[in-house]
Formats: C-alpha cells, sequence, structure tokens
C-alpha cells in the first residue's frame, strides 16, 4: 500500500520560509516522478515543483526562484523548501507519485497522493 505523508506546513508571515517534507513508503520509491502541488480554497490543485528518478527539476513559474524540490532516495523522502513566501502562497499542499506521464501540473497525472499540509502566509 502506497503512503505519503507530509509534514512541515505552518503558519509565517510574508517573506518567510518553511520547509515541507514527504515520507514515502509501499513504492520502489527510485522508480517514481514526486510532485508537490498546492489547492487554495475555491481553485484547482496546481502543480508546484516536481523531481524526476534522474533528479532533473520543474518548478511553476508562480514559485521559481523561491521554492527548490529535492529528494533523499535512500530515505525515500522529498522535500520543498519554500523562501520569500507570499500571502498568495497560502494554500494546502500535497505530496504526489506515480506520474503518469503528460503535462506534470495537471493533478490527474498523478496516482498517488498525501493528505496534504496547510500552509499560511500572513501579510
Amino acid at each position: 500500500q502506497v503512503q505519503l505523508v507530509e509534514s512541515g506546513g505552518g503558519s509565517v508571515q510574508a517573506g518567510g520560509s518553511l520547509s515541507l517534507s514527504c515520507a514515502a513508503s509501499g513504492l520502489t520509491y527510485s522508480s517514481y516522478t514526486m510532485g508537490w502541488f498546492r489547492q487554495a480554497p475555491g481553485k484547482e490543485r496546481e502543480g508546484v515543483a516536481r523531481i524526476s528518478t534522474s533528479g532533473g527539476t520543474s518548478m511553476s513559474d508562480s514559485v521559481k526562484g523561491r521554492f527548490t524540490i529535492s529528494q533523499d532516495n535512500t530515505k525515500k523522502m522529498v522535500y520543498l523548501q519554500m523562501n520569500s513566501l507570499k500571502p498568495e502562497d497560502t494554500a494546502m499542499y500535497y505530496c504526489a507519485a506515480g506520474f503518469a506521464g503528460g503535462n506534470w501540473r495537471s493533478a490527474s497525472n498523478f496516482r498517488y497522493w498525501g493528505q496534504g499540509t496547510q500552509v499560511t502566509v500572513s501579510s
């Protein structure tokens, strides 16, 4: 059974930083592209970052230069370092695995999901 468990969310003022972690189990981690998504109230879930099995990364334009995705294959962990946070970054953040191909920013192209961790940025 695949499990993804996020941690590290919280509340921070604009300009601050947070680091999210995702622990994966039940899958051959090194075989999966991992992603981070977010969903704000009333909005669609959107892709924020992804990291491939080879370590290649992609970031959405809205977070490029501020967020960094990384992974530790031995620990089956994926991380999202978020710097220079803005109020518009406020959302539930989800870890995803099992990328099926296509547009990585589309939630429908990922098979496995965590429960999410809330990030709130105040102005």
